[in-house]
């Protein structure tokens, strides 16, 4: 995770102020993320027993806006009056995006140029989850790390070659915070509180939060099939890792074995014992996952998708895909994303 604090964004706000947040609300935003975040900030005022936050909720033009979830949410403010406090007392410390806005429409330009503003005016700026594409959009996240959803990730790269997403809780670089979304918004939140209040806050905003673990940022999202099988072997992780950071490559069963410091055998019992299956099927499995996310958030031909996927042909893969997912890959590519 990277961490490069400007202290002019922070300079401006007397450690007794509030931080005031502006959270930008576009249709089919993630309600989980959105109350995620407010409740932290709630919580770190009553643990600071003083006001250290204050927020606003924004949309388009200052209309309510549905929740991917269904449920309404008021705004605040409208964007046109947002822009105005961009050059005014009222002006935030940091803008959040909570959604995206849809491509080529007028709401996606004006979005992208409050966000290019704030960043002229030393505001920090954040995005959660699918609000992370709004930053990229804008150009903030070019040559920055950032965090992205890992089932976004292989759409994401493609559109937005000059970021450097990861598939971590949450990044900070430079002033500008992203996360995958969903409870990750949570971890990134009590890291904010802990650079501004201190960590004793964001330990009791955890605390009153009933939070059993606060994860890094630099922790991963997820470890596919942990749910099921427990605890995995460090060895494992660290496996599984490497062939998540190559799959267009031809780990061999040596290649592993060499990285884990272990012999071939130990290295398949290891796998055995916690994933009931062999390396190189579970790194077919992993392959396959990937050229399905593909498919679906692409328009890649199958052969490139073949090849980013290290299958050695179109044929090859098509074999495989259909004996995994009873479809071939360009009939997958008909159906709904949801269904595939």
């Amino acid at each position: 995770m990277v961490h490069h604090w400007s202290k002019d964004a922070w300079a401006s706000v007397p450690s007794t102020e509030p931080i005031m947040v502006a959270l930008y609300l576009a249709p089919g935003f993630e309600l989980l993320a959105l109350s995620s975040v407010l409740d932290v900030f709630r919580l770190a005022n009553q643990a600071a027993r003083r006001e250290a936050f204050r927020w606003r909720t924004v949309s388009h033009l200052g209309e309510a806006v549905r929740a991917s979830c269904g449920i309404v949410v008021a705004a605040d403010a409208d964007l046109a009056q947002e822009r105005r406090y961009v050059m005014q007392p009222e002006r935030p410390v940091l803008a959040l995006v909570c959604g995206d806005e849809p491509d080529e429409g007028r709401e996606t330009k004006v979005l992208s140029a409050w966000l290019r503003e704030c960043r002229q005016r030393r505001i920090g700026t954040g995005g959660f989850g699918s609000g992370v594409a709004a930053l990229a959009k804008a150009g903030l996240l070019n040559d920055r790390r950032c965090a992205v959803h890992w089932e976004a990730m292989p759409a994401f790269k493609e559109r937005f070659m000059r970021t450097d997403a990861a598939a971590t809780v949450y990044e900070v670089d430079n002033d500008i915070w992203s996360c995958a979304g969903g409870t990750a918004s949570f971890d990134m939140m009590i890291e904010l509180v802990k650079q501004y209040c201190g960590e004793p806050i964001a330990v009791s905003v955890g605390e009153l939060a009933v939070a059993g673990r606060v994860r890094m940022g630099d922790e991963r999202q997820r470890l596919p099939l942990l749910r099921q099988h427990g605890r995995l072997n460090p060895t494992v992780v660290k496996l599984i890792e490497l062939m998540e950071r190559n799959l267009d490559a031809s780990l061999t069963m040596a290649d592993l074995a060499a990285a884990a410091g272990l012999s071939r055998r130990q290295v398949e019992r290891l796998f055995r014992a916690d994933l009931g299956r062999s390396p190189c099927r579970y790194f077919r499995e992993l392959r396959l996952e990937h050229a399905k996310l593909l498919l679906a958030q692409s328009a890649l031909p199958v052969l490139e998708i073949a090849i980013a996927c290290g299958f050695i042909s179109a044929s090859h893969f098509s074999k495989c895909f259909r004996e995994t997912h009873q479809i071939a890959p360009r009939e997958a590519r008909t159906l709904p994303a949801e269904r595939l």
